[in-house]
């Protein structure tokens, strides 16, 4: 498990530095690439997952999510043969994830110092690092959130039918093509997390270090992003063991 720990550091540390960063080259004062939209941000995280997929893939899956592992985990409980993620191993490697989005958010941080000082916006400052609704409604907030990531998880599984082990089995393109389609058909409402590490790991950055001008972390919303993405990823484990183990037969080419 320590080196499954430690790829889970350098994947997700990859994933937030690259996916953070353009969200911060986005929205940041002075940025070259300042107001360069919706579309750059969902393709270079979908680019991001790829990055953090063949960084930490070898030796660990490449889950680079709670979510995912906590699915994954569901699915070997269920006894739908074997991810190989036991109970056991979910504590490290979710304690790889937030490590790697502690990382990835603190270099995002230094990069970009200048331009937090150059940018007013506090929310604009707040959103580099983590994700929030443009209509504040949390029931509805969590529901998108677990639709996002039930879609994600869910999708993971039908990509290695019938049961894909990790990203990492089904190959880092189709996940990353994945990322892009989940934020552009979903994003719209929250932002799409889809990621508890994603966003409470960064969230925390931004309350622990003194960036210039930062206002509040927003900690009445930063629940929604956690509790939703894991009630998202276990139903994904849940609905695909009963649809494609219990009531469809499979014929996987040998």
């Amino acid at each position: 498990m320590v080196e499954k720990f430690f790829a889970e550091v350098f994947g997700t540390a990859t994933l937030i530095l690259l996916g953070d960063g353009v969200v911060a080259g986005v929205l940041l004062a002075k940025s070259k690439a300042q107001n360069a939209g919706w579309i750059v941000i969902t393709w270079a995280w979908g680019l991001a997952v790829f990055c953090g997929v063949v960084v930490a893939g070898p030796l660990s899956g490449a889950h680079l999510n709670p979510a995912v592992t906590l699915g994954l985990a569901v699915m070997e409980a269920l006894k739908a043969g074997s991810t190989g993620i036991t109970w056991a191993t979910v504590p490290p490697y979710i304690a790889g994830e937030f490590v790697g989005a502690f990382i990835g958010a603190t270099l995002v941080a230094i990069h970009y110092w200048d331009h937090f000082k150059a940018t007013e916006d506090k929310g604009l400052k707040l959103a580099v690092f983590c994700t929030a609704p443009n209509i504040r409604n949390y029931p509805l907030n969590v529901i998108s959130e677990i639709i996002g990531t039930f879609v994600l998880v869910f999708v993971i599984f039908a990509f290695g039918q019938p049961h894909s082990l990790a990203p990492a089995t089904v190959g880092a393109l189709p996940v990353a093509l994945l990322i892009v389609v989940i934020g552009l058909a979903r994003g719209g409402t929250t932002g799409y997390a889809i990621n508890p590490a994603r966003d409470l790991g960064p969230r925390i950055i931004h309350a622990i270090l003194p960036i210039p001008g930062k206002g509040g972390s927003d900690w009445e919303y930063s629940w929604v992003p956690v509790v939703g993405p894991l009630i998202g990823g276990a139903l994904a484990a849940v609905v695909y063991y009963i649809a494609f183990t219990q009531f469809i037969v499979l014929k996987i080419p040998s």
